[in-house]
């Protein structure tokens, strides 16, 4: 089976539909998977819901989506950095499902197990557990909170191999493979593609089995949100 496909927009072809639901990785920036973002822009599918861990900045990363308003709801973390989401959500155009960033970690992780939900202390008592199944454990309350699936995941990873197999660069193991494990069909961006068996086996952190299409992006942008730089 070919997994690799020559660019961005052919590794979507066929996949994005309106009203789909697509789990995209990064931290903030740092390992977004940015061509598969802008390929994504234009599709010109719209009515999607959107899980991540941010909603990019203005102009770049998932704020493209947010500016062609392709994206009906976020399912999100933290969205303090893009003026465009403050604008739309404010003045009701757009949804939001705040999710403590762990919770939303764990909701991806389990998605992609099988497992339909958990509880966590996270969130009790607050706006958050309103409308959630409680219950005590050891004398301390949790809140039920369900799994998290999506149609498609488009995730960014450092290497990969021609059977999928994939490696992530520091911060961008965070929320990549649980992106990756959570989307029926993950589509992954990365910088270098090399012959199966040329990993290490111990150096691998996500197997081929979840990924379905790879597309080289060998020299990536890699914004940085807020440089922050001291005298020497």
């Amino acid at each position: 089976m070919n997994k690799i496909y020559p660019d961005a927009r052919e590794a979507l072809a066929g996949l994005v539909d309106d009203g789909m639901t697509l789990a995209v990785g990064g931290f903030g920036l740092c390992g977004i998977p940015e061509a598969l973002i802008e390929a994504l822009r234009d599709t010109q599918k719209k009515d999607l819901t959107v899980i991540s861990n941010n909603a990019g900045v203005d102009g770049f990363g998932l704020g493209l989506l947010l500016e062609s308003r392709q994206i009906r709801k976020m399912v999100s973390s933290y969205v303090g950095e893009n003026k465009e989401f403050e604008r739309q959500y404010l003045s009701g155009e757009l949804e939001l499902e705040f999710t403590p960033q762990g919770t939303l970690a764990e909701k991806l992780r389990a998605g992609g197990a099988g497992i339909p939900a958990f509880y966590t202390r996270t969130g009790y008592g607050t706006l958050i557990a309103e409308g959630k199944e409680t219950r005590q454990f050891n004398g301390e309350w949790y809140v039920m909170e369900t799994a998290l699936t999506a149609d498609v995941a488009l995730v960014k990873a450092w290497k990969a191999d021609k059977s999928g197999n994939l490696v992530f660069n520091k911060t961008a193991r965070n929320f990549n493979p649980l992106a990756a494990t959570a989307g029926k069909i993950c589509v992954v961006e990365v910088e270098e593609i090399v012959d199966t068996g040329a990993l290490d086996p111990d150096q691998i952190h996500l197997p081929g089995i979840y990924v379905q299409r790879i597309v080289l992006n060998a020299n990536p942008e890699k914004r940085i949100e807020k440089r922050t730089t001291r005298s020497a």
